[in-house]
């Protein structure tokens, strides 16, 4: 064997000091990356501000208008109405489609191929046009004596015809959310739990539900905004929601971009606030489960940010209280 000599190349030096903190790595192409996205966002920014075209003082006269603001209520009521009744229409749908029984099972999918294979559009536009096929719905076996009945365009006025058509078309789509939430659940704790004396209720409750709302609530969020958005579909059916309200001014004093600029303000304001509710909403059933690329929320970022720089003015205070060695 070969002596091992120490040279002072490999001399460990026994009073050297530790770093005090780790030096990040650089990254130049990044900064540069973000730089030239700030650039570029600050001369579209500086060009939407600047430009008069805008017509921002016609902006800021129509964004409370009356007209503007009955038809953002109009467009909130079908959003939540519409999303309610397509999230329990869903849910009865998924069970249906995950039934042994087939011809539960092919009329689901069935529904389900009908309503996502055509177009919202096609289909508001199909109800409104419902008189044309049924002048009169009525309520018979095989053309037998009529039970009840009324006619069509008594029955589906403007608002019945929105409806329908959004629900319909939206509890097709949750449908699959709530079938593969329940799907992404392993069967084995199910038995597991039935195994424990758990009924197939409480189980569901205690065990299923809480993992399946992990995968559903981020789709069902994001079903919530597109329904918000997809809800000015119903202009084309002349009900006075935000985007027709809209048309209805600028039809008459041609001031059509601002008018435009003043609905999309309110739709980003309603997105931002649903889009912040989702994220408590995932925060709070995403509990206990690490995703690699989640990050803080603002809120943690400023008290982390808080807390470094306390500590670092603590320590440039109190400079001895890492003396260090002779």
């Amino acid at each position: 064997m070969k002596a091992v000599t120490v040279t002072d190349s490999t001399r460990v030096d026994a009073s050297a000091v530790p770093p005090s903190e780790l030096v990040p790595l650089r990254y130049p192409g990044r900064r540069l990356a973000a730089l030239l996205v700030l650039l570029v966002a600050a001369s579209l920014g500086y060009s939407v501000v600047t430009n008069d075209n805008f017509e921002w003082p016609v902006v800021w006269d129509y964004l409370f208008n009356p007209e503007i603001m009955a038809g953002l209520r109009t467009t909130l009521i079908l959003t939540v109405s519409s999303m309610t009744l397509g999230i329990s229409l869903g849910i009865v749908l998924a069970a249906c489609r995950m039934s042994e029984n087939r011809v539960l099972s092919s009329l689901s999918g069935a529904y389900l191929w009908f309503f996502r294979g055509t177009p919202l559009l096609v289909q508001l536009i199909f109800w409104f046009n419902l008189s044309a096929l049924y002048p009169r719905l009525s309520l018979s076996m095989f053309g037998g004596p009529e039970l009840a009945g009324a006619a069509t365009n008594s029955v589906l006025n403007l608002w019945a015809v929105a409806i329908i058509g959004l629900t319909l078309n939206e509890s097709a789509y949750m449908a699959e959310i709530v079938r593969g939430g329940l799907l992404s659940v392993p069967r084995h704790q199910s038995e597991a739990a039935i195994a424990l004396g758990m009924n197939r209720w409480l189980t569901f409750r205690r065990v299923v539900l809480p993992q399946a709302l992990r995968v559903i609530v981020p789709p069902t969020g994001n079903q919530v905004i597109g329904m918000l958005k997809h809800s000015s579909l119903v202009s084309i059916i002349a009900l006075a929601d935000l985007l027709y309200s809209a048309q209805l001014i600028y039809s008459q004093n041609f001031r059509t971009i601002p008018l435009l600029v003043v609905i999309s303000l309110w739709y980003l304001v309603c997105t931002t606030v649903l889009s912040y509710a989702q994220s408590h909403i995932e925060r709070h059933y995403g509990r206990g489960v690490h995703v690699g690329g989640q990050r803080p929320g603002g809120l943690a970022k400023l008290r982390s940010l808080g807390s470094r720089l306390a500590q670092r003015s603590r320590s440039n205070d109190n400079p001895t209280d890492n003396p260090t060695p002779a």
